[in-house]
């Protein structure tokens, strides 16, 4: 018998975060400050949730002949904080033992900025969730780090769902926010301006050329002369290429390290240092009106009980974070310890990957750990990313870490003949004299990352 096409079955797998998921990748990827800033937030928006009282226990007890025999929506209280055998109290931190370090400060005036635009859109419960996970994913220059397929992946969406949101987001203040590159950033801004035609022009169709100053070669192609190519550049040197910035102090700003590690005799002791964020505590007399469940109506049971629920999530959230740090950071202690033993040159390669396995997390979870984070040693604050790095083999066949290679091409730059700057070509041959053979192409790389202009640009007239 042939089934008709109404009756074919078909089976598909999805991908979907719950609410809880969510907000726990919201909480985890939240510096120290941010945090307490979020705790607070929470409080004052969930009239369920409040600060634990540490001065007194509460040891009332709610029996369960006082509950409502009719009801059939049980709540199991046992549930509201995690049973983790890897959770570790947190400690009154000390921070009269902190040596705070001059930094700039972390960006999260920018996505506050850009949720409170986000909240004046009429957008749907997927479009939300959507626009959360670009924002979120934007760094202290206003550019999206993600790539836009990733956010459609993580969230089961259509690509193009997502790229819509994408723009809409760019349409935001400031001018170039969310870009995903240079190009992107300054033709976002060029969109929003009038009588820049000429701008759009070489930015869209000449980029490269007109950031390597090779005006000469746009002028013959576009048969323009000096005046018009000169007026071009007046505009584009107007554009700002870290639209996040804008939003970030500029007077000297101070970090709050978010992790503590204290060397004790052969131990390490790693300290969350958030003793200023409150313990919450779901209020014991809610709890009991939800018991009492004959005395409410149905309306206001299902009100509080969606707060419980939300209340008992942020917990929860809150305490993941702490238990994750404290997993995510022993784990680079172990990989690193040379370096946390005070040898600062001893830095091995080490990737996301690499930790992602030691912890059994997913990579995703270890770049929202270390991004933004910064962990107090005695040698000073670093923020976690600055111990991953890739690796090469130096002409000893020893496994180096790129940074340090990174830092001999600083060096090498730094003291050349700036009427005759060293080419790449030459870079490369000084660095494999110092023992890193690397190729012409790496230089590149490497010079880059370091934002090191090419040799042309270095020059001096």
């Amino acid at each position: 018998m042939q089934l008709s096409q109404s009756q074919v079955q078909q089976l598909t797998q999805e991908l979907r975060l719950t609410p809880q998921q969510i907000l726990q990748s919201t909480i985890l990827q939240l510096a120290t400050l941010a945090l307490e800033a979020r705790v607070n937030q929470e409080l004052e928006q969930n009239p369920v949730l409040e600060e634990e009282d540490t001065d007194t226990q509460d040891n009332q007890e709610v029996t369960e002949t006082e509950s409502d025999p009719d009801d059939d929506q049980e709540i199991d209280w046992e549930d509201i904080l995690p049973q983790n055998d890897d959770y570790q109290p947190k400690q009154e931190f000390d921070r009269s033992k902190v040596t705070l370090k001059q930094i700039q400060q972390s960006p999260r005036g920018l996505v506050d900025y850009l949720l409170d635009q986000m909240k004046l859109l009429n957008l749907s419960d997927i479009e939300e969730k959507i626009a959360l996970e670009i924002i979120w994913n934007i760094d202290d220059r206003g550019y999206l780090t993600l790539p836009i397929e990733n956010v459609a992946h993580t969230l089961n969406v259509t690509e193009a769902k997502a790229q819509n949101l994408l723009k809409l987001i760019q349409q935001f203040d400031p001018p170039g926010i969310s870009a995903r590159d240079l190009r992107e950033c300054l033709l976002i801004q060029l969109g929003q301006m009038s009588d820049v035609d000429d701008a759009v022009t070489i930015v869209k169709d000449h980029f490269d050329d007109f950031a390597n100053r090779r005006f000469q070669k746009i002028m013959k192609r576009l048969e323009w002369n000096k005046e018009r190519i000169q007026a071009v550049q007046d505009v584009i040197l107007k554009l700002n290429p870290k639209p996040g910035a804008s939003l970030v102090a500029t007077d000297s700003g101070y970090v709050v390290p978010d992790l503590v590690v204290e060397k004790v005799g052969g131990n390490f002791i790693i300290e969350v240092s958030d003793s200023r964020v409150p313990e919450l505590r779901i209020s014991p007399g809610y709890i009991q009106m939800m018991v009492k469940g004959s005395s409410i109506t149905a309306e206001t049971r299902t009100y509080l009980k969606k707060k419980i629920d939300m209340a008992k999530w942020f917990i929860q959230a809150i305490h993941q974070r702490r238990v994750t740090m404290i997993r995510v950071m022993k784990a680079i202690i172990n990989r690193q310890k040379e370096f946390f033993d005070g040898n600062e040159k001893a830095l091995k390669p080490m990737i996301l990957k690499d930790i992602a396995e030691d912890v059994n997390m997913d990579i995703s979870t270890i770049s929202r750990v270390t991004n933004g984070k910064y962990v107090q040693l005695n040698s000073g604050v670093y923020e976690l990313k600055y111990f991953f790095n890739e690796g090469m083999k130096d002409n000893n066949g020893e496994e180096v870490s790129t940074r340090i290679i990174k830092d001999k091409l600083k060096q090498i730059i730094t003291f050349e003949d700036k009427h005759k700057p060293y080419s790449d070509d030459q870079l490369s041959v000084l660095l494999k004299k110092a023992g890193y053979p690397i190729a012409r192409r790496t230089v590149a790389k490497y010079r880059e990352q370091n934002k090191i202009p090419v040799a042309r640009l270095r020059r001096n007239i």
